[in-house]
């Protein structure tokens, strides 16, 4: 009986466990503008700012997919290798309906060793079990997400995330993305 409540116990952290810890790290909003004062964007360019373009394609449609139906629309499939003149993309922007740009890209990858101590027991005998210790190496991944409105042309809200030692980019983008709408929501700017 014990056995059947603890082993769902077992599972879950063993899950929360081998998940990637992702966090918010600081965030930022205009303080000009009220949250509540802001009418939802109706069209979003949605650019993740990653070298591998699969990489790219997963993030920006895994972003858009995480808003409300028809208002994403993600770089890959809008922008045109012409398009480098700021002027000329905000015109095209606005020309197309476009009303904010949400813009999430890899800000820095922090590297840190740490010692991990070996294990040793006594034995029969007096023979001696023991693992030695090792050296481990993490990674952070620094992630900025930018939300931008086009009119008035400002920057209204951004957020570093930390991420330690991913393992699958698509659970991390999933995580980067909750803990951002968690925040967005929290101030205001999103509805919960």
């Amino acid at each position: 009986m014990k056995m059947k409540l603890l082993f769902p116990l077992i599972l879950i952290a063993f899950m929360i466990a081998c998940s990637p810890a992702t966090k918010i790290e600081k965030s930022w909003y205009d303080p000009s503008v009220d949250p509540a004062s802001i009418k939802p964007f109706t069209k979003v360019l949605v650019v993740a700012g990653v070298a591998d373009e699969s990489s790219k394609r997963i993030a920006e449609d895994k972003l858009v997919a995480a808003m409300k139906s028809g208002v994403g629309v993600q770089a890959y499939s809008y922008l045109l290798p012409s398009d480098t003149n700021d002027r000329q993309l905000d015109a095209k922007l606005k020309k197309d309906g476009f009303d904010g740009i949400l813009l999430m890209r890899l800000k820095n990858v922090d590297k840190s060793v740490s010692y991990v101590e070996g294990t040793g027991y006594g034995g029969w005998y007096g023979y001696r079990y023991s693992s030695p210790g090792y050296y481990t190496e993490d990674k952070t991944y620094l992630i900025e997400t930018n939300v931008y409105s086009l009119e008035p042309n400002k920057l209204l809200w951004t957020s570093t995330t930390s991420t330690l030692n991913p393992s699958k980019f698509g659970t991390t983008m999933d995580a980067i993305i909750a803990v951002n709408k968690a925040e967005l929501q929290s101030k205001g700017f999103l509805p919960k």
